[in-house]
């Protein structure tokens, strides 16, 4: 037997999905016998073949109107030809999982591979069953599966000697920051550049940079933070955040003084004390030069504050009335957890300030929060009067301490509505040792006003990112290779953001953590301040209030 072509055709056979020639045959040739048969065939049912005065078409009617047609040359064996066409039925749905046009489309290339394993070079039909084919067709090869366990066990090996010997260099380093810290040294920070002007890439800034790591805390108004490790970008430490803002102005070195006898109380010993007392206050981010609420990350993106000594207060007494953010979100922008601690905080400053009653909106805040809130007062504040009326004085009729904070009221609250807004982050690896990131804000509580947002987050490599799209600012340090993305304002009007850059790499995981700051004065809970009286007189007390929303940990990992 000799087959010319094996096809499938659909539309009662005018269309070709698939055809196979055997023998060499031009186009225009295999176009003229598929045209041709679909008027040969005619309407009769009684025959599976058709003869020509040159060729035989032998067929089968599959599903959906479609037909199944070997044309083979007049002196083949016509029984051998039907054995070949009935096995080719078998193998044809194998291969698609159903008979339709789509199938057949989508599975083309494994249908000719199929029709060779039946039909070799020539037209000649193989000793083979579908079994086998379904098996050559599969392509396995143990050799090859033994070859991919082999490559994948030493890839594992490699990563866990990489593991053991970057926590041996993290150890290392940690080892000698605390040996440097016990012996008094600031150690040496390599020259860093500084970022001048949205978009960064400008000239070295002295002081520039961010500030955030290198002065204390992650949130703005007093958050304690991790002192950042002496080094360039990955030379110290592996926290990718750990050598921000490194100022590339070196400090100026102490006179050296020859000492001329043992003194007691001199001055020298009273410049060491004074250098402790303050090394020890910008440690706990308490110093003058502790990151603000305003510019946490020390970018000079926010609003700028004058840095002066603070001022007496200018009021008997002064209230704060603080939320603390916790939130860790994933990739995607889905909060994992959220976490809500709240405090308001007296401080008598002066006598008229002591004996002082804070009345808050207790009915209201109450009405509104529900599950998952809960409310403490201070032990020495009387519970009773705050219960009945909303009263926060101390039990007694005690007078409050002078220029002393005491928190009288705490609240806390855990729920994934507690996210003002979220954060998603998806880096994608184009394959050509470059990387596509978009991120993207979106607010989720449609009464907050967020300001001076900063989402900082590295890069893992010093070149310059390429921004397709941006809504805000942006700020990179080539040094460090540390990027942040800022904007003014986040509120109903300005709800959602995006920013699209290129940057080269292929590690899509360098991007995180994500670190967030900002400052807000929109509160989570509805509480208010609605008076501050006398507990004598009942007269007003005037005060200073502040209220705000401090990040302390707000990320994306």
């Amino acid at each position: 037997m000799v087959v010319l072509s094996a096809s499938i055709l659909s539309n009662r056979g005018s269309k070709p999905l698939v055809s196979r020639q055997f023998v060499e045959m031009n186009r225009l040739r295999v176009e003229g016998l598929l045209a041709a048969f679909p008027k040969l065939m005619g309407h009769s049912k009684q025959h599976t073949f058709v003869e020509t005065d040159a060729v035989r078409y032998v067929y089968q009617p599959l599903e959906n109107n479609m037909f199944l047609l070997l044309i083979t040359t007049k002196g083949s064996n016509i029984v051998e030809d039907l054995g070949t066409l009935r096995l080719l039925a078998k193998v044809v749905p194998d291969v698609t999982g159903s008979v339709s046009e789509h199938a057949i489309n989508e599975h083309a290339f494994e249908i000719i591979f199929a029709f060779d394993e039946v039909l070799t070079t020539g037209g000649y039909k193989e000793d083979i069953s579908p079994s086998t084919i379904r098996t050559n067709l599969e392509m396995h090869s143990h050799e090859e599966e033994m070859a991919l366990m082999l490559k994948e066990s030493k890839e594992a090996a490699a990563r866990e000697q990489m593991q053991a010997q970057a926590k041996v260099i993290k150890d290392r380093q940690m080892a000698a920051l605390r040996d440097n810290l016990m012996s008094g040294g600031t150690g040496a920070a390599k020259p860093q550049m500084g970022m001048v002007g949205f978009g960064g890439g400008g000239p070295p800034a002295h002081g520039g940079g961010f500030d955030m790591f290198a002065q204390g805390g992650m949130g703005g108004g007093g958050g304690g933070g991790q002192q950042g490790a002496p080094g360039g970008y990955n030379a110290q430490s592996d926290n990718p955040y750990a050598n921000l803002g490194k100022s590339n102005v070196p400090e100026p070195e102490a006179p050296k003084v020859l000492a001329k006898g043992m003194k007691l109380g001199g001055v020298g010993g009273t410049k060491k004390k004074d250098s402790l007392m303050a090394g020890m206050l910008a440690e706990d981010n308490l110093g003058p030069g502790a990151g603000s609420a305003a510019d946490p990350f020390g970018l000079g993106l926010g609003a700028a504050a004058a840095a002066a000594a603070p001022a007496a207060p200018s009021a008997p007494a002064t209230i704060l009335v603080e939320e603390k953010v916790l939130v860790q979100m994933s990739r995607e922008g889905e909060v994992k957890s959220s976490e809500v601690k709240g405090t308001i905080t007296y401080t008598a400053n002066t006598d008229a300030g002591t004996m002082a009653n804070v009345v808050v909106n207790k009915s209201a805040y109450s009405a509104k929060c529900g599950a998952g809130w809960s409310f403490a007062t201070h032990p020495k504040v009387d519970k009773k009067a705050y219960e009945k009326n909303g009263v926060l004085s101390l039990k007694g009729g005690k007078p409050y301490p002078i220029n002393r904070p005491v928190g009288i009221l705490r609240w806390n609250y855990s729920g994934e509505d507690s996210a003002p807004f979220t954060v998603n982050c998806w880096p994608e690896d184009e394959g050509t040792g470059s990387m596509t990131v978009n991120m993207e804000f979106e607010l989720q509580r449609a009464d907050a006003v967020i300001t001076d947002v900063n989402i900082l987050f590295p890069l893992g490599t010093t070149n310059q990112p390429g921004i397709e799209s941006i809504d805000g600012q942006y700020k990179h340090d080539p040094n460090t290779g540390m990027m942040c993305w800022h904007h003014d304002v986040i509120d109903a009007n300005n709800s959602t953001g995006s920013l699209e850059f290129s940057i080269s790499g292929n590690d899509v995981d360098v991007f995180f953590p994500v670190q967030i700051a900002f400052t807000s004065q929109s509160l989570m809970c509805p509480i208010e301040i609605t008076s501050l009286t006398n507990t004598s007189s009942g007269a007003g007390i005037p005060n200073n209030m502040t209220v705000r929303v401090v990040p302390e940990m707000y990320q994306c990992v």
